[in-house]
């Protein structure tokens, strides 16, 4: 049964009706749903379409937006990037995205999409803040959609939605995640394992949340403020959590990652005393000098904010 706008707004986590709304519209099915669903929500909206110029079809899919937003009347903007392929490809769109994109810009990520990119969080190693991924996150208003059910009401709409060739290129691991990865394993748990992943994320995000109250305190202590013989006082868990957000790194397109469980095991040596110094991703190095941490890149001493 193909499902109608009433009972997939019933699970959208839209803001109230004649709010204004920025969308991310690419022309693909989720977020061409994501554009009709907004619209029938009341919500007044302005679509942002971004042209990577990857691909020879990129123009298509902007002139089909253009078109799409006059015949609804809808206001929209043609961000106009540059993305050259290459290793990194997706973390460098991500990060033009992220820059011509408004703030606070809804897009169409599903609840599909939040349970690849909990298994590829997995797959990279991560703690529970990886593991609880766009939960309560309010752009992201698909969050417990299924995508088949978004693809159904498009399909259903009469419009026709474009097809990024990308999404079936194997060689990204998020393509293998979603269609070699996860049939597996719902053919390996003979059931669909796409909302129990999604419910142990909200679970974790509950969790994550409750720490995060816990350890508000915490987050204010900047390192080089720190005691060691403090930190050697506290459970070994908190001070993992705490030196997790302190000792984040900066990547190339200017994503944020947290240290290795590696690194944090050889910086909880230098709290405790076990070592004077450790080396740490990116060239740093995190020493102890009278009970004091430094944090060094090269002959230059970082200041985190914590």
């Amino acid at each position: 049964m193909t499902p109608d706008a009433s009972s997939l707004l019933d699970a959208c986590a839209f803001p109230p009706p004649d709010t204004h709304v920025d969308l991310a519209v690419s022309g693909g099915p989720d977020s061409l749903g994501l554009l009709l669903l907004a619209l029938a929500a009341g919500l007044h909206v302005e679509v942002h379409h971004v042209d990577h110029h990857a691909r020879a079809t990129s123009g298509d899919d902007a002139r089909f937006v253009e078109e799409l937003c006059r015949a609804l009347g809808v206001s929209y903007v043609v961000h106009e990037v540059e993305v050259p392929p290459g290793a990194n490809f997706e973390a460098r769109a991500r990060a033009e995205r992220r820059r011509v994109l408004p703030d606070g810009a809804l897009t169409g990520h599903t609840m599909d999409d939040l349970v690849e990119t909990v298994l590829l969080n997995m797959m990279r190693g991560a703690g529970v803040d990886g593991l609880s991924p766009m939960v309560n996150d309010p752009t992201k208003p698909f969050r417990d959609l299924r995508r088949r059910d978004v693809h159904s009401f498009v399909e259903a709409s009469g419009y026709r939605a474009r097809h990024d060739e990308s999404n079936d290129d194997l060689t990204y691991r998020r393509n293998r995640v979603r269609h070699q990865l996860l049939p597996l394993m719902c053919d390996v748990a003979e059931r669909d394992v796409v909302p129990v992943i999604a419910r142990q994320a909200a679970v974790l995000y509950e969790e994550r949340s409750w720490l995060e109250a816990l350890s508000v305190n915490d987050v204010a202590l900047e390192l080089t403020d720190a005691d060691c013989r403090n930190l050697r006082e506290w459970p070994r868990a908190r001070l993992r959590r705490w030196l997790r957000l302190q000792l984040f790194a900066i990547d190339d397109v200017n994503e944020r990652h947290p240290p290795s469980a590696a690194e944090v095991d050889r910086a909880v040596a230098v709290v405790v005393g076990e070592v004077v110094a450790t080396e740490l991703s990116g060239g740093r190095r995190l020493a102890r000098r009278d009970q004091r941490l430094t944090l060094e890149d090269g002959s230059t001493t970082l200041t985190f904010d914590g």
